[in-house]
Order: C-alpha cells, then sequence, then structure tokens
C-alpha cells in the first residue's frame, strides 16, 4: 500500500524548501514529500535569479527558520542596497550621486547564492525527515474530498501519489494556477536579463578618487546590491559566496525593448551605450560566463492563493512584482507564513474556512497595494531628485508598517489583521491609499524635474524617522503595543509625505512652504485640502529630515 503523505510540495527550490522546514519545525510528525523535476543538485551561482535578501526576509531566514549560524557562516553579509544616479556621463562613479548607508545597518541581511543556499535547505529539510524526490515531473492533481491525488512522472513512468494537501511551488510553470485557470496579469511590463561571471567584481577599484575610496570602510560598497539606475532601468551587480558576481538588467518594455537586450551579445551593447563605465568591468567574453538567462514580462497576478480545499500555491507560482528592492524572497516569507499555519491547524483538526478566506485576501490586497511602488516608475529612474525621495518613501513604508508586523507575527494574529485591514477606514486601507497618493504624485512632478546632479552622497540613516522605522523592525509587542504601533508609525508617513509635499510643490507651483496639508489630498494638478481638519502643520523634526534629501536650494534648516 503505497504511503500518503499530509503534504506534497511540487517544486523544490526556495519556496517549496523553506515551507518544508517551516512545518517541521512546528510539527515534527508531519509527513512532507517534496518532488524537484530536475535530477541533480542545484548549480552553484549559476541558475537563478534573487540573490539578495532585505529586512523581512532575513528575519524570517534567519529568526522563524533559525538558519542565522548557517547564513553567518556560509553566505555573505549584505551591507543594504545601493544606488548610482545619472550624472550625465556616467564614466566616473565617483561622480555620480550615491545613495546607501555609509555604517552597517542595525537589522542584518544576506547576499544569498542560490545554488549553495537550496542545496543547504534540502539537506536540512531531510534532517527533519521531509522526503525528497528529484527527476519528478508533476503532470496533474486530481482533488478529492478527504484526499488528492498527485500525477508525475519519475523514472520515465507516470506515477501516482496521495495527500492530504497540494503546495504548488513549480515557480512560472505555475501547475494549479493553469489547471484551475486563476492566471491573472499585472499591469507592469518589464523584462530581465542575468548572467553571472566568475570571480569578485569589487566596484570601489573602478575609481582612483581616494576620497570616494575612503569614504566608506573597505569591502562595504562590495558588499551592497549595488543598482546602477537611469530612465527605465537599472543594472545590478552582487556579490555571492561563492566570489562569483551576479550582473543583471532590467529595463521598461516601453524604454528598453526587450529585444534588445536578450542574447549576451546585445545585452553587451546595450551596456556599453547605457552604462559605459560598467561596461568594462561586467562584460567578459561570453565563455567566461557561469549561465545567461532571460525573462519577458516577468510580472504576474493570481485570483486564488489558498484554499481550505487543502491545496495552495506559494513563491512564483502565486505572485511575483518586481526585483527592485529585492522583494521576491519577503513574498515567499509572507505566502509561507500565511499557508504553513493553515496546514498546522488543519492538520490539528481546525475549522480553516475562515482563515484560508482572511489570508488569501490579505495577500493579494498586499500585492495590490504594493504595485504602484512599480507601475510606470521605470520612467523616474532618470531623475536623482524624484528617486531619492521616493526611495526614502519606500523604505519607510516597508520598514514602518510590513516588517513590523511580520517580525511580530501580525499577519496571523487575526485580531490585528481584523483591525488593521477590514473596515472601509481601517489603518490598513489609509496605508494603501497614502502610497498610491505618493506614487502619483512622483509621477506628476516628472515633466517638471529634469536636472542632472553629481558629487553627492545621501545616507538614509541620516534620517532620524527612517533610523527609527529599521531599528524598530525586530522589537517585540504585544498585540496592543503592536498595533498602537503600527498607527503610530502611518502618522509619521502623514507626516512625511505633507512635508515632502510642501517642498515639491513649492519647487514646481510656488506654494507657501508652511502651508497645511492634508495628506490624502495631494496633487500637483488639483486642488489640495489644506483646510480641514484633516489638514497638518508643519512638523519641524520630519522637516528637517525631508530638507535632507533635498537636492535644491535648502529652504528649511
Amino acid at each position: 500500500m503505497q504511503k500518503k503523505y499530509d503534504v506534497i510540495i511540487a517544486g523544490g527550490g526556495l519556496a517549496g524548501l523553506t515551507l518544508s522546514i517551516q512545518l517541521k519545525k512546528k510539527n515534527p510528525d508531519i509527513s512532507i514529500l517534496i518532488m524537484e523535476y530536475r535530477d541533480t543538485i542545484a548549480p552553484v551561482a549559476a541558475h537563478k535569479v534573487g540573490e539578495s535578501t532585505v529586512e523581512l526576509a532575513t528575519h524570517y531566514f534567519r529568526e522563524v527558520l533559525e538558519l542565522k549560524e548557517y547564513l553567518e557562516e556560509f553566505e555573505l553579509p549584505k551591507h543594504g542596497l545601493r544606488f548610482f544616479f545619472n550624472d550625465g556621463s556616467k564614466k566616473e562613479l565617483s561622480n555620480r550621486v550615491e545613495l546607501g548607508p555609509r555604517l552597517k545597518l542595525p537589522v542584518p541581511s544576506h547576499q544569498l547564492d542560490r545554488g549553495t543556499f537550496e542545496n543547504f535547505l534540502e539537506k536540512h529539510t531531510k534532517s527533519f525527515g521531509t522526503e525528497f524526490m528529484l527527476g519528478a515531473r508533476v503532470k496533474d492533481v486530481e482533488f478529492g474530498e478527504n484526499e488528492h491525488t498527485v500525477v508525475f512522472n519519475h523514472d520515465g513512468e507516470e506515477k501516482r501519489l496521495a495527500c492530504k494537501w497540494v503546495v504548488d511551488a513549480t515557480s512560472r510553470f505555475s501547475l494549479l494556477k493553469r489547471k484551475m485557470k486563476f492566471e491573472k496579469k499585472a499591469p507592469h511590463d518589464v523584462n530581465a536579463v542575468w548572467y553571472r561571471v566568475k570571480g569578485v567584481v569589487d566596484i570601489d577599484e573602478w575609481s582612483e578618487n581616494k576620497e570616494w575610496k575612503n569614504f566608506l570602510a573597505p569591502k562595504l560598497r562590495y558588499l551592497s546590491t549595488v543598482h546602477f539606475i537611469d530612465k527605465g532601468y537599472w543594472l545590478w551587480v552582487i556579490p555571492l559566496g561563492s566570489k562569483n558576481t551576479s550582473i543583471g538588467i532590467v529595463a521598461d518594455q516601453d524604454l528598453h525593448p526587450f529585444d534588445t537586450i536578450n542574447t549576451y551579445e546585445k545585452a553587451m551593447a546595450w551596456i556599453q551605450k547605457n552604462e559605459p563605465q560598467a561596461f568594462k568591468h561586467v562584460c567578459p567574453p561570453e565563455n567566461e560566463l557561469l549561465d545567461f538567462r532571460i525573462l519577458r514580462h516577468f510580472a504576474h497576478d493570481s485570483q486564488r492563493l489558498y484554499s481550505s480545499d487543502r491545496w495552495a500555491v506559494t513563491g512564483e507560482a502565486g505572485v511575483f512584482l518586481d526585483p527592485f528592492y529585492s522583494p521576491g524572497s519577503d513574498f515567499i516569507s509572507l505566502n509561507n507564513t500565511w499557508l504553513s499555519d493553515l496546514i498546522l491547524r488543519d492538520v490539528s483538526g481546525e475549522d480553516i474556512t475562515v482563515r484560508a478566506q482572511i489570508y488569501e485576501q490579505t495577500h493579494l490586497r498586499w500585492f495590490e497595494s504594493w504595485l504602484p511602488i512599480y507601475q510606470d516608475k521605470y520612467k523616474l529612474m532618470g531623475s536623482s531628485q524624484i528617486m531619492v525621495m521616493k526611495i526614502f518613501w519606500d523604505w519607510a513604508i516597508y520598514w514602518s508598517v510590513p516588517c513590523v508586523l511580520f517580525t511580530n507575527k501580525g499577519f496571523t494574529d487575526l485580531k490585528v489583521l481584523k483591525d488593521l485591514f477590514v473596515s472601509e477606514d481601517s489603518v490598513g486601507r489609509k496605508f494603501q491609499k497614502l502610497n498610491k497618493c505618493m506614487q502619483d504624485l512622483f509621477l506628476e512632478w516628472l515633466p517638471h524635474e529634469n536636472k542632472i546632479f553629481e558629487n553627492k552622497y545621501i545616507d538614509p540613516l541620516d534620517l532620524d524617522y527612517l533610523k527609527r522605522f529599521q531599528q524598530g523592525i525586530e522589537t517585540q509587542h504585544s498585540t496592543s503595543e503592536l498595533l498602537a504601533t503600527v498607527k503610530a508609525n502611518i502618522s509619521v508617513l502623514e507626516q512625511i509625505v505633507a512635508e515632502m509635499f510642501r517642498l515639491i510643490s513649492h519647487e514646481v507651483k510656488g506654494t507657501p512652504l508652511d502651508m497645511k496639508v492634508n495628506p490624502y489630498t495631494i496633487t500637483l494638478t488639483g486642488d489640495v485640502d489644506t483646510a480641514s481638519e484633516h489638514a497638518l502643520a508643519v512638523n519641524d523634526a520630519i522637516a528637517k529630515d525631508v530638507a535632507k534629501m533635498w537636492f535644491y536650494e535648502k529652504v528649511i534648516s
């Protein structure tokens, strides 16, 4: 008689492996089989994009999965995200506006070699008793009331296995999404190509400017996820623990069509044209590449994610937005946290019908609220002033709400979710609306902003509110304290919006710098509420912080 599993996970990549570990750590007796289509170990530094982690996923890997010791010994530490903007020629790195932390960030993160990491995760989950089948290609799932049957090819034969839960972690193959027809397009048309090169690429070596080189301690720039950005694109340089380097181009289809970068020869010509200094350091002969991969229109949405009928999707089999800000592992962390909670409760006999609906709607709404960060925003990347303010805004909303909720288990606390997201005037709805207002303002500002800046360095931790948000990510709260913290953080975000708008509107329209502003009405093309009880007066501390990222004449001391 064939074994019946509690969970069969189709796909043995990052999403499926981490889910299995999360489940096993909570319930060692749960029976799990992972089916992976590749028939060998994952190649080192040569198959998948997604090496850079940020704070939410870092907490998931280090604290939830308890992989801190492994990460610190075998993967590189990361010194934040680092950005270099257009200075008009892009031939001398030290001349470009640079954005990034000077000192070590309070909350750690890592650069992951996906091959090394996934091979470790496979061994690690096996040590908990998870079964792992290589060379297994899942073809179909036959759903039943009490159990499901997974149909797959293995060793040249079609086989079948039964399970209580089936999880689709097949990445873009999206087995269940295609079978059940819950595909949904994402209105964000951006493409990517990437490759790995042998050896270390240290951007500190690109310049002879000693003052610039000594401004940061040795290797801190090297350990950053480096972005070179201009209108419609960004080029990444990411170090790997294998002492190799990941290079990638991400570009808006309307501004840099896919057929201009979709081969290595074309990508080299594109880099030579758009990033001439980088070309000298990141474009070796093709025979020296470890790999070369392309991905067209990578953003995709989904109508479904979890079901109380005991099926679900995770990772890129569900939703994916954009690699800018490295959020891929964040979405896996959130997805697996909701999904593991459902599976564990169901296996213990709890009715998960309501939770499945709440978690799915929260996840889909979160994707919807994060979309404005990216949609149509690649056209802003040629403006240093807009992008500095946008990046700092995006970090503020990320550190102040989702990170704090995740590290405090708020996303599986129904009281927190109900309080923050259910009612029409909830804090979560305000958060979504506030972000949309700010992202729309950046687009309205673009026709008025075309100045090229150079020779500037800006550090996010020079802004007191950003430093407080970053430091507060791992602070542990009770449920009531968590709700109060999130609400207080959103009040700070409202003040930030008002202060940023005052500067932008003064520059574009000459409006008073001390006018009151309702942050939910900001616009450069219509009426702004400056008189109601919701209009905010100047906050001197926030105004001082916002002025630090203003490149024009300092209008606020």
